[in-house]
């Protein structure tokens, strides 16, 4: 896949979690933050990164600048997503349903910010493994990535849109 130009796009940035974590060395534990970020349009543009340093604002800085690599087209159909989906990362799964108009969006932690970011306005989410907020994240992301609308499974198949929906 092509790598998506982070400038051409009027990017927001949400932080997910900062922890501090220490590793334990020879002269005592040396501690450090790690951050979850994501960054998105609002148009159906977002990505997630993670940022390790010594500093909170570097950890978010890093993270930040990881997001923007990471950046994913997500298809939407009227305010809302193509059709179900489950994404998977690690013991961490994600059930992604489209909902009517007016629903909002029905997600909690890593998986609101990164839908919100997206542009998705009505969906329904259901965590079904870890609860473990990177898990969360990289499982959204993949399940998000997955997404095909109605015109692209057509041409995939050679057949007219028509066809397809019968």
């Amino acid at each position: 896949m092509e790598r998506i130009d982070p400038k051409a796009l009027d990017l927001t940035e949400k932080v997910i979690v900062v922890k501090r974590v220490s590793k334990t060395r020879k002269g005592g534990r040396d501690a450090s933050f790690s951050a979850l970020t994501a960054v998105g349009d609002g148009k159906g543009y977002v990505g997630v990164g993670l940022g390790k340093a010594k500093e909170v604002v570097e950890a978010i800085r890093k993270a930040n600048e990881d997001a923007k690599k990471n950046l994913i087209y997500v298809p939407i159909v009227e305010t809302s997503i193509p059709h179900q989906v489950i994404g998977t990362a690690g013991a961490g799964k994600v059930l992604m349903k489209p909902a009517s108009l007016g629903t909002g969006v029905i997600a909690g932690g890593a998986v609101r910010a990164i839908l919100e970011l997206a542009g998705v306005r009505n969906i329904l989410t259901k965590s079904l493994g870890s609860s473990n907020a990177m898990n969360m994240a990289q499982a959204t992301l993949a399940g998000l990535k997955s997404l095909r609308t109605a015109e692209q499974v057509a041409k995939l198949r050679g057949i007219s849109v028509e066809n397809l929906l019968g």
